[in-house]
């Protein structure tokens, strides 16, 4: 860590007044996608892989392009093509841009009078493209945090709103999503979200209660690098896992969810673990409730077919006390 920066709970602020802001990686455990269904769903933030924003005063406002994930400068015809074919023609610049616009829609809409000063905004992030983690709410939910912040404006924007905004921003863009990925983020650690009808119709959101992570099992990620017992009883829980993505399978098809994403299910499933998709695939959350044997025969079948697994960190809240002061009573 940079000497100059000082740590908080919200992040880092350095001495000359730039700001810095995590956001993590997203595993839907239980429900998903039935958060646009009017349901309830289990998620946590995932310690393994994050995004990190970064903030500074300066005298216009700059959205700073990233080396690698906003490319602008190729070797080559083949070696543009190639880029495009395996990472897309987008990276974080239009997230960055598009949060700013709605952060400023919604200050301007709720009568939030915004400090004048200039701002540069700078991304990085070793969240895995396309791998169904939420890569792209974590850029939009850092660069919010860092823009609470900057306009000292934190404690009048509440913690439940804070999701809607980011899927503001991202259907500004076209990226179709719900709000369970972005509630995981913004509260960090495990939740439980109810998104019934009433409630969304009522408040206009869901209402987000926050869980002991101690109550979770070891868990663990399945991922494609390139995508073309501890003595409790969690039973209840792979079954629920794997009847998690049994209806999912049965509401979309083998077509529509990919071959190399069932294949991730079916190896963890291939020694007895539980697996379900994390969101919408590309990654797969395991559960091995036999214990340390059954998760080396995993790792063992993960390393067979080409794709890479890590334990699953967790991590805890990232509420701090301005933001748990804006939550309902």
């Amino acid at each position: 860590m940079d000497q100059n920066m000082n740590s908080t709970k919200e992040g880092l602020i350095s001495g000359s007044g730039a700001i810095q802001h995590k956001a993590y990686a997203r595993v839907g455990l239980l429900g998903n996608p039935s958060d646009v269904y009017f349901g309830k769903t289990i998620s946590f933030s995932l310690a393994n892989f994050w995004a990190s924003v970064t903030l500074e005063p300066s005298p216009h406002l700059i959205i700073n392009p990233h080396p690698i994930h906003d490319l602008v400068q190729f070797d080559s015809l083949d070696h543009l093509v190639n880029r495009l074919q395996s990472e897309g023609y987008y990276g974080g610049v239009r997230l960055l841009m598009s949060i700013c616009k709605l952060f400023h829609k919604h200050c301007k809409d709720n009568n939030i009078n915004l400090s004048p000063g200039n701002f540069t905004l700078s991304y990085d992030t070793n969240i895995p493209r396309q791998a169904g983690l939420s890569g792209s709410s974590a850029i939009v939910c850092a660069a919010l945090s860092c823009l609470l912040d900057f306009y000292k404006v934190r404690h009048l924007i509440k913690v439940e709103v804070r999701p809607n905004l980011i899927l503001s921003a991202e259907k500004e863009l076209g990226i179709v999503a719900g709000l369970q990925d972005r509630v995981a983020q913004v509260y960090g650690g495990l939740v439980h979200m109810d998104f019934s009808k009433e409630n969304m119709d009522k408040l206009g959101h869901g209402i987000y209660t926050p869980m002991d992570i101690s109550l979770l099992p070891p868990l663990h990620l399945i991922y494609a690098e390139n995508p073309s017992d501890s003595g409790k009883n969690y039973q209840k829980l792979a079954e629920l896992m794997n009847r998690n993505f049994d209806l999912r399978r049965c509401m979309f098809g083998d077509e529509c969810l990919g071959a190399l994403n069932i294949e991730m299910v079916e190896v963890a499933r291939r020694v007895g673990a539980a697996s379900k998709f994390t969101g919408s695939g590309g990654a797969v959350v395991a559960f091995c409730p036999e214990g340390p044997l059954q998760v080396k025969r995993l790792e063992d079948e993960c390393r067979k077919a080409g794709f890479s697994i890590q334990a699953i960190q967790v991590v805890p809240s990232c509420l701090n006390d301005v933001d748990l002061k804006t939550l309902s009573k």
